[in-house]
């Protein structure tokens, strides 16, 4: 038995980092899986690994009412129902505040907070019409604790967790749970630039991340996605039944404070 057995879950942002090992994690433990992106030869791949009874991939702007409602259409067709979203898709830029253009700050925005906002309103009617149904919201360690260079995406992020809670609120009586994730650095290709770059030599750049997070992070390394795929789980199963509204923190301790040795 699975912990997601007969649900089919929504996740944004599959086709690679943590919306992937979302994705490959909820199909493990039983659920059947859309997997949606705008990467769409790595999602379509990945939903081929992973099997059509168990997956499928669309593509999905999440920025985009209209494709909300096209993935939201498709997930009905493929698997006859929806009760289940984890709005994972998210974009960073760095900039300092006083060099942030308006452009650069409203596509932050556009993508991690209005995203996730239509995406909560797409799927509710179908997780109500389902009985119930959880939504996980991807969220940042930096929505709690300031950061440099992050004014935009800490904003966003922010945006997120006040969602959350005001979702969970408005959304208790139909049966639909409301969390966040509140990730610290995490490695995947959106924290990490350089894993995606051809010339950059993997083992240096191993450990110049390796470095940075033991001087930082009190269990001294960088978060895995796998790491974050189990919280996702967790708020998607009944092993959380009782939780609604609520920021989750996975961040290795980085939020508690710096160790001084």
């Amino acid at each position: 038995m699975g912990k997601l057995d007969g649900r089919v879950v929504i996740v944004t942002g599959a086709a690679r980092g943590q919306g992937e090992q979302e994705a490959r994690l909820f199909v493990a433990e039983g659920a059947r899986v859309v997997l949606t992106d705008v990467l769409d030869g790595q999602g379509e791949a990945l939903a081929k690994e992973l099997g059509e009874k168990s997956a499928r991939y669309v593509h999905l702007d999440v920025a985009e009412e209209g494709d909300w409602e096209a993935a939201v259409a498709f997930a009905k067709h493929a698997f006859g129902k929806v009760d289940g979203l984890v709005n994972n898709a998210g974009i960073l830029r760095f900039n300092e505040l006083a060099e942030t253009p308006l452009a650069e700050f409203e596509a932050v925005v556009r993508v991690n907070q209005t995203g996730t906002f239509l995406g909560m309103r797409a799927v509710v009617p179908e997780l109500a019409a389902a009985g119930g149904g959880t939504i996980v919201n991807t969220a940042s360690y930096v929505a709690l604790s300031g950061m440099a260079l992050l004014t935009a995406y800490a904003a966003s992020k922010g945006a997120v967790v006040a969602m959350t809670r005001v979702a969970a609120i408005e959304l208790a009586g139909r049966g639909i749970r409301v969390n966040a994730m509140c990730p610290g650095a995490v490695d995947t290709p959106m924290t990490n630039p350089a894993l995606l770059d051809p010339d950059a030599d993997p083992a240096e750049t191993a450990r110049a991340v390796d470095e940075l997070y033991r001087k930082l992070v009190p269990l001294a390394r960088i978060g895995q996605p796998r790491e974050i795929a189990s919280l996702a789980l967790f708020l998607s199963c009944a092993d959380s039944s009782y939780i609604t509204g609520q920021p989750f923190v996975v961040d290795g301790g980085w939020l508690a404070g710096a160790s001084v040795v």
